[in-house]
């Protein structure tokens, strides 16, 4: 088992009763991939949803259209509404979501691929915490970038359970 699967999976333990979920646009299935990875994932993982387009963020996720329109859906408050959109639709504890660019975007202004990730927490259906925070991949390949952005989630949200009581 890759050793992030691994260090998942016994972050989880320490919240048994906590379930997982996913939402992911740049990272294009390879979040819920790292996190399938863990034997015993099904314990805890619900599911996920890759959410590509504007369109699939908002009907599925309740993403802010305009507020999204406007940031070309790549922002910590679009990553931040994918995550608890994540948690409403699976029902889910937490939910960790990726949006971003795999590759440069000269139309857009960006010049190195990039990503934010974000983390929301529900207890008892109300969010207790939603934290994001951006991934740089200068010089990393399309598939590169998503396989840096979907390893550094995965890190985060370990990092997360670690801290969090529970």
């Amino acid at each position: 088992m890759p050793s992030l699967a691994l260090e998942l999976k016994q972050a989880m333990k320490r919240h048994p009763r906590w379930s997982l979920a996913v939402a992911e646009s740049m990272t294009c299935g390879r979040l819920q991939a790292r996190v399938g990875e863990a034997s015993g994932a099904s314990e805890f993982f619900l599911g996920g949803i890759t959410a590509y387009t504007l369109d699939e963020k908002v009907a599925h996720l309740g993403v802010n259209r305009a507020a999204a329109r406007k940031v070309n859906c790549v922002s910590a408050a679009v990553a931040e509404q994918m995550a608890r959109g994540a948690c409403r639709l699976f029902d889910s504890d937490l939910a960790v979501a990726t949006t971003g660019y795999a590759e440069p975007s000269p139309a857009d202004g960006v010049r190195e691929p990039f990503a934010w990730w974000a983390i929301a927490h529900r207890r008892r259906g109300k969010f207790v915490g939603v934290k994001s925070g951006r991934v740089e991949c200068p010089g990393a390949t399309r598939t590169d970038a998503q396989a840096i952005v979907a390893d550094a989630a995965i890190a985060e949200l370990v990092a997360y359970l670690r801290e969090s009581r529970g």
